[in-house]
């Protein structure tokens, strides 16, 4: 996993803290391993169970199969959903299949999921902000289906109607920009003034953001290292390219070319919520660097329990893996 180019060294990398695996990613990876050391492989994961690709190799490599549609899991097979949630539809098609189901969504997300299924009871407009087609979004946005309106941008509450604009509540995806976001609740403020406005945004997003944001101030370039498709890596990205800071959003070292370290001193990085640290041990082998500091923005001390069908001793290793953010 390795550039083939030669480049001098850079003075300095400064690592952004907390980064890396979350609370929810640790256990979505750990519910994978433990079903398949119980159940026997292979085990079916609907949708990657984190978007990452180096941890979805080593997950298929120990016998998960990622699948998108239900109807390529065979009969009688162990199901999990992944760390993004589904929609109810899903999990009543797989209780009709008479699927063995583990559900790995992230506590946080069932926590909107939940929030969804109240505010509809009380006959609520629920305004989800988020991104169409991401599978939180979808997931959150079947729950309650008749009375949820996707919105993405400030511009697109303008064009917002709401049945009763006296009762709206606001849910958000988990992972998008903190700041953005708050943007979007202030506009539907001055439109619907009545409107409850949730607080979904996850700790493990706010934390990552607001450490690199810091860091910003002191580097030259930022590199993120993480998935294409991961939203909260994306919104680490552009959180250095809004401070004028160049920034890259990579899967590991080979992505990066030798232009990028041109007259660069001090490279900050950082790393989404599903990103293991073995790459980002990876992108430092390869730059090199004379020194590597740590600049911390806050400790993270979450843990997550594991689903009932898996408790037990797994249940205490899980716990012990969880500080080195890595995948076995």
């Amino acid at each position: 996993m390795r550039s083939r180019w030669y480049h001098a060294p850079v003075m300095e990398v400064i690592l952004s803290a907390p980064r890396g695996f979350c609370a929810g990613v640790v256990r979505a990876i750990d519910i994978v391993e433990l079903a398949i050391e119980r159940y026997g492989a292979p085990v079916y994961v609907r949708h990657e169970i984190v978007h990452n690709q180096y941890v979805v190799d080593s997950l298929h490599e120990k016998g998960a199969e990622f699948v998108e549609d239900l109807d390529d899991v065979p009969d009688g097979a162990t199901l999990i959903f992944s760390a993004h949630g589904v929609a109810p539809d899903v999990a009543s098609q797989a209780q009709t299949r008479g699927l063995r189901v583990i559900d790995a969504t992230c506590p946080l997300v069932t926590k909107v999921h939940l929030e969804s299924l109240k505010y509809a009871r009380d006959g609520y407009s629920i305004v989800v902000i988020g991104h169409a087609g991401h599978p939180e979004v979808i997931g959150t946005m079947g729950q309650s289906p008749e009375q949820s309106y996707l919105i993405s941008t400030v511009e697109d509450v303008a064009a917002l109607e709401l049945p009763d604009p006296e009762r709206v509540v606001a849910l958000t995806q988990t992972t998008l920009s903190v700041e953005d976001t708050q943007d979007v609740i202030d506009a539907l403020l001055l439109r619907f003034p009545s409107m409850i406005a949730r607080a979904d945004i996850c700790y493990a997003t706010t934390n990552r953001q607001r450490a690199a944001k810091e860091l910003n101030e002191k580097i030259d370039l930022m590199l993120v290292i993480g998935a294409q498709n991961s939203s909260n890596c994306n919104r680490l990205r552009e959180v250095a390219a809004e401070a004028g800071i160049t920034s890259y959003l990579i899967d590991n070292s080979t992505f990066i070319k030798p232009e990028w370290l041109e007259g660069v001193e001090r490279v900050g990085i950082t790393s989404g919520a599903s990103t293991p640290e073995t790459l980002v041990e990876d992108v430092i082998d390869f730059l090199k660097p004379s020194k590597v500091t740590t600049m911390e923005y806050t400790k993270e001390d979450v843990v997550f329990v594991l689903p009932k069908q898996l408790r037990g001793e797994g249940g205490k290793w899980a716990r012990q893996r969880e500080g080195d953010g890595n995948i076995r």
